[in-house]
């Protein structure tokens, strides 16, 4: 069997410097849920039509993310009630490099997701620089927030030939809830989201439909919470859940 990596291996690369047209930090984003075998096929299908981002010779990199929530969970609540204008704030690290930025992240009631961030030196949302940038971007009050959960994956990058769009694919998804305790791994899900800036033209979108990947929403936040802390309600999450346990042994 023909491995992820050897088919990356057949992209031309993108540096992230040659990527910083292709931004998009206010845009539409339209996620899809697959598993592993789908995501191979996807990829043998899109490597003339796309480059991937290579960064010191990676072309799968590792991301690191923490999630803060209010102490009454007002954010998840906020998404699992789908909520227009909710937000989202987390620490994220890519791995490769070290660096290190927090994130602010709204959608507002168009559907467009728009995101802040700075980048930082540690996960500490009190220190003075992350008081005054959340104090302009965030809703909620920085003395009602605790890291929640703990994020691990890995991405691939990839840009149309057009630089119009960025499509992003997080594979090997690991949860630790920062709060209960409770790890969970999901290993064969494979959460694909398109973002770009507008409806323009999309290469991708007619493989997805050739290999009946269609639109399925998936927060890691709000999926990852309800699998790993027992005190918070599930109910819409629950379908959603095993929805995606369909998906992914299809």
């Amino acid at each position: 069997m023909t491995t992820i990596s050897n088919i990356l291996g057949t992209f031309a690369p993108i540096t992230l410097q040659q990527m910083s047209s292709v931004k998009l930090m206010n845009r539409t984003d339209t996620k899809f849920v697959t598993n592993t075998g789908k995501l191979r096929q996807l990829l043998q299908m899109a490597k003339n039509d796309y480059y991937v981002q290579e960064i010191d010779g990676c072309r799968n990199l590792e991301y690191d993310t923490t999630y803060f929530d209010t102490y009454n969970f007002d954010m998840y609540r906020q998404h699992q009630y789908n909520h227009t204008n909710r937000q989202k704030i987390r620490f994220r690290t890519y791995c490769v490099s070290g660096l290190q930025f927090m994130e602010v992240k709204t959608k507002n009631n168009h559907g467009r997701t728009n995101k802040k961030r700075i980048e930082v030196s540690c996960i500490d949302v009190t220190n003075e620089l992350c008081r005054l940038f959340l104090a302009r971007h965030l809703r909620y009050d920085v003395d009602t927030l605790q890291p929640a959960l703990n994020n691990h994956f890995r991405r691939i990058t990839l840009v149309n030939k057009a630089k119009t769009e960025r499509l992003t694919i997080d594979q090997q998804l690991c949860f630790r809830n920062l709060i209960s305790g409770v790890n969970k791994k999901m290993d064969d899900v494979v959460i694909i989201e398109l973002k770009r800036d507008g409806l323009v033209p999309s290469p991708i979108l007619g493989m997805l439909r050739q290999l009946r990947i269609h639109p399925h929403g998936f927060s890691k936040y709000s999926i990852g919470s309800a699998l790993t802390n027992p005190q918070l309600q599930v109910n819409r999450f629950k379908s959603k859940i095993i929805e995606i346990g369909k998906l992914i042994h299809n």
